[in-house]
């Protein structure tokens, strides 16, 4: 049996979940295939952050990820202690909650983030693809591709029937995870950087809402520096899955045990029991799945039209919850340059910007997840947790106790290990500041080169409309009573839109006969005094970086792709040539 279809997307989770609804709001159709019987069954990534919020907030997905997320006040902090009934040793606000941070979150983002994980995830996505056009189907399995005339012929095995069939595409996408069968055949050079190690997520039924009443937090590290542990477990991080009758307790093996024999259920559940530190309260474990804290990237992201996202090319533990979120991410990017190059509206050369924006990104996150991973051996050293033996491990925590110097030094080692950790809960920079430089942005207007990032990038995040650069967040009102809206929601849609202010007058008859040209709509729209939007906090004013007459071009994934700083003489023959280059169409 053979099909055909202009696109295939190989795997169902958050990336090949978010492609296919991002690509169905445009108006798309294609088939996905999934190997897996369903979606996820375990709860994987669960941090959602903002900037991939905004993404799902685009087309519609808000309210549906805010029905079935945790609510944002139950990832209050991230907490070390002896047990979660036992001795809490430290705690740092998280994920937004300090009140010195706040600030800097509302400044970015109209979202929050929230607790989702993949289990609640994948099945918001699998449906909104479903209903857009398209199905997905389970337990499918790709095989290989091969080229045919200009398309890829893929092989896919029905698990269920056994039998094979062909889907002849024009486009092919590998969302199939860190074994990605694509990037295999495709030979995508990987940097390899060497792996960390081991762990093991057990997947617990137990109520700790009587232990976490008062020590509220989704992210629970537990160590006990004056016992002895299992080889398989010389730490832990409990992590909320569902307030607070469901958790994952994944375990890190010592790096030098032997781990050749599997423990038993027993003896995991005995680990679990002594975790939570109180006998009387019953647990049950539901799954066992093992990981590996990797470090890789691949160098290219995409090979003619075939187009890798997610896991498949970026490798990364958990930590900084930038997982799923760098997943939704390069299918928002991605999904808007198929979109135009299919319906016609921009050339194929747009889609080589996809490797070029996104593979940096993927480098970033990976180094900075597995840097996050690393900064936690400063608080296992304040600990004694690195110490050899349990009569150094005693003797170094018991000096956290002592009224000495060397108490005191420990003390101190210990506030600032926790407070490093802040690069892991509160990186906003990190998740908001990344910048774009490819052939889909327009620079030949700036008159100075790009400002440099915060002296902290990875706390802070840079409000600029610097083409490359996320468009800026800004509460908005009409001049009759009405919603307020963000600056973010007048952009995407699957579509270029201009911004612009009292006097742009100009820029606005652009748009309307550019787009008439182009065969693309570009809606227009003036904030300012009177204008269509009211800028009633002054925020846009301060964040815009142009005139009131200027003009700020958005593509469909809310980046700047240009800007200029007022008027010219020919605002028509200006966005003409830009969104031209933007798009790789030749210039008429």
């Amino acid at each position: 049996m053979s099909e055909e279809t202009d696109i295939l997307i190989v795997g169902a989770g958050p990336s090949g979940g978010a492609l296919a609804s991002f690509l169905g709001s445009y108006g798309l159709s294609g088939i996905v295939i999934a190997a897996a019987a369903g979606t996820a069954d375990t709860p994987r990534a669960h941090i959602t952050n903002m900037a991939a919020l905004e993404c799902l907030r685009d087309i519609g997905l808000e309210p549906e990820i805010l029905k079935v997320a945790t609510t944002h006040g139950c990832m209050e902090h991230t907490r070390w202690c002896q047990s979660m009934a036992g001795e809490e040793y430290a705690r740092i606000y998280s994920w937004g909650h300090d009140p010195q941070r706040k600030g800097d979150y509302d400044a970015a983002s109209p979202c929050n983030p929230v607790d989702l994980p993949q289990t609640l995830l994948e099945p918001v996505l699998v449906k909104y693809a479903e209903e857009h056009g398209f199905p997905c189907r389970f337990n499918n399995r790709f095989i290989r591709f091969s080229q045919d005339n200009g398309a890829y012929v893929s092989e896919i095995q029905n698990e269920t029937t056994r039998e094979r069939y062909t889907v002849r595409s024009k486009y092919l996408f590998g969302c199939d995870g860190g074994r990605s069968n694509i990037v295999r055949q495709l030979d995508l050079p990987l940097i390899r950087k060497p792996g960390q190690g081991l762990a093991i997520n057990l997947l617990v039924e137990t109520d700790l809402s009587h232990l976490v009443e008062y020590r509220t937090g989704n992210l629970h590290w537990v160590m006990d520096p004056e016992n002895d542990y299992p080889t398989f477990g010389k730490m832990a991080i409990v992590r909320m899955v569902k307030p607070w009758s469901e958790w994952m307790f994944i375990l890190f093996p010592d790096p030098n045990s032997d781990l050749s024999q599997e423990p038993t259920y027993e003896e995991y559940l005995h680990e679990v029991q002594k975790l939570i530190g109180d006998t009387k309260v019953p647990a049950k474990i539901k799954d066992i799945s093992k990981w590996y804290i990797n470090e890789i990237v691949a160098e290219q992201y995409s090979e003619g039209n075939i187009f890798c996202l997610g896991d498949a090319v970026h490798r990364h533990p958990p930590f900084n919850g930038l997982g799923s979120n760098t997943c939704i991410q390069d299918a928002y990017n991605l999904a808007w340059k198929i979109a135009q190059v299919v319906k016609g509206e921009a050339g194929p050369a747009l889609l080589s910007s996809y490797s070029a924006e996104r593979q940096p990104v993927g480098v970033d996150i990976v180094t900075r997840a597995n840097q996050g991973f690393r900064d936690h051996y400063a608080v296992w050293n304040a600990l004694g947790m690195t110490l050899d033996t349990k009569i150094e491990r005693v003797q170094a925590f018991n000096e956290l106790r002592a009224a000495t110097p060397a108490g005191e030094a420990r003390r101190q080692l210990l506030r600032e290990a926790i407070t490093g950790t802040a690069r892991e809960f509160h990186a906003v920079g990190w998740e908001m500041n990344q910048r774009y430089v490819s052939e889909a942005i327009y620079l030949g207007d700036e008159a100075t080169p790009r400002p440099p990032l915060p002296s902290d990038p990875v706390l802070y995040h840079e409000i600029t409309t610097y083409p490359g650069s996320r468009l800026p967040h800004a509460w908005l009102n009409t001049k009759v009573p009405g919603k307020q809206l963000s600056t973010i929601d007048l952009a995407g849609q699957g579509r270029f839109i201009l911004l612009t202010g009292i006097g742009g007058d100009k820029w606005r008859a652009a748009g309307q006969s550019v787009g008439g040209v182009l065969g693309i709509d570009i809606p227009v729209y003036s904030i300012g005094w009177g204008q269509d939007y009211e800028d009633v906090y002054f925020d846009w004013s301060r964040r815009r970086e142009i005139r009131e007459d200027g003009c700020i071009l958005l593509r469909p994934d809310r980046f700047v792709a240009w800007r200029y700083m007022g008027l010219v003489d020919d605002c028509h023959q200006k966005l003409l040539h830009v969104l031209s280059h933007v798009l790789s169409r030749k210039e008429t």
